[in-house]
């Protein structure tokens, strides 16, 4: 991609966040760098692009229609690239990737060791967060697709399931329920609880079943709330508390003894992890090779030498 169209790449990306910040981090220039490339563009048009005496940034009149074209000239480079690919079979580039906490950093690195093995030369970047933040990343075009475990109900992406989850009781192997196989999920109202943050589809999917068994979050015993599933286990393995946490999430842990994962008697707490990409988006090449390899890994064979309940 030219200078010209990195300009234009720039340009849509603070019309989507309205935001130079927000830019700046995603297309890892300094914000009086994405300052540049707008003015830059301001100059060849002669013509102001964005408003900004609002207080926000907005589009001006001439700046909704760069955008539009904009779109059109980003999306057919994307178009040549795809085709030239299938001609030649060099699949190369780059992906952008935004994947919740669980599948993020417990199952993604696994899979992208293997892709990368039949595809040296595409270059991936992952984005890590709690399913609001990908969401956000990828409406903002931050990411060319997001993987998270809870999709928002109203959000305006094409959503394709790729794999099974399941979420255990967590606690570590001297607590008293370490050695029963299920446990009523009312027994929770006895015990300290390690929850996860607001904005996260873990703490969604355990909300729901709670509520589900007649259990509201103000009813439990929380001693603290973390923003990660690593912290999480920690915090359980010091005897801070229980936890609800997905089987990929601590797989390795009870393996070794470290944490004991125990099913609710009152049923499964599955989930899918999904794939989540903008509507009428024209993805390239390498990143339609991704989702490919996505769709057909053998997951169960990843899940094969940890012994779960």
């Amino acid at each position: 991609m030219g200078m010209e169209d990195h300009k234009l790449k720039v340009f849509c990306t603070v019309a989507e966040t309205k935001s130079f910040s927000k830019t700046s981090e995603i297309i890892h220039l300094t914000q009086p760098a994405v300052s540049l490339q707008v003015q830059a563009l301001e100059e060849i048009y002669e013509t102001k692009l964005f408003d900004r005496t609002s207080g926000s940034i907005n589009l001006t009149i001439t700046g909704e229609v760069l955008y539009k074209y904009a779109k059109d000239i980003l999306a057919l480079y994307a178009l040549a690239e795809k085709d030239i690919s299938k001609i030649t079979g060099l699949v190369k580039g780059s992906i952008k990737i935004g994947a919740g906490t669980t599948f993020g950093n417990h199952i993604l690195p696994g899979i992208i060791v293997d892709f990368k093995k039949t595809h040296p030369k595409i270059e991936i970047d992952v984005f890590i967060g709690n399913t609001k933040r990908i969401m956000d990343l990828l409406h903002s075009g931050a990411v060319d697709v997001g993987i998270v475990g809870e999709v928002p109900s109203k959000s305006k992406v094409v959503v394709e399931p790729i794999m099974s989850d399941e979420l255990f009781l967590i606690v570590p192997p001297e607590h008293p329920w370490a050695k029963k196989k299920i446990v009523s999920i009312l027994e929770i109202l006895k015990e300290m609880v390690v929850f996860r943050e607001e904005g996260s589809g873990t703490r969604q999917i355990i909300e729901r079943f709670l509520a589900e068994n007649g259990i509201n979050v103000s009813d439990l015993q929380i001693a603290v709330i973390l923003g990660s599933t690593s912290s999480i286990k920690e915090a359980v393995e010091r005897g801070m508390g229980v936890s609800l946490l997905s089987k990929w999430a601590v797989r390795k842990e009870v393996q070794r003894g470290l944490l004991k994962a125990i099913a609710p008697k009152e049923g499964r707490i599955t989930r899918e992890f999904s794939l989540v990409i903008p509507k009428n988006t024209i993805l390239p090449h390498a990143v339609d090779e991704f989702i490919g390899y996505l769709k057909g890994y053998s997951y169960d064979k990843m899940m094969l030498e940890y012994k779960m309940p």
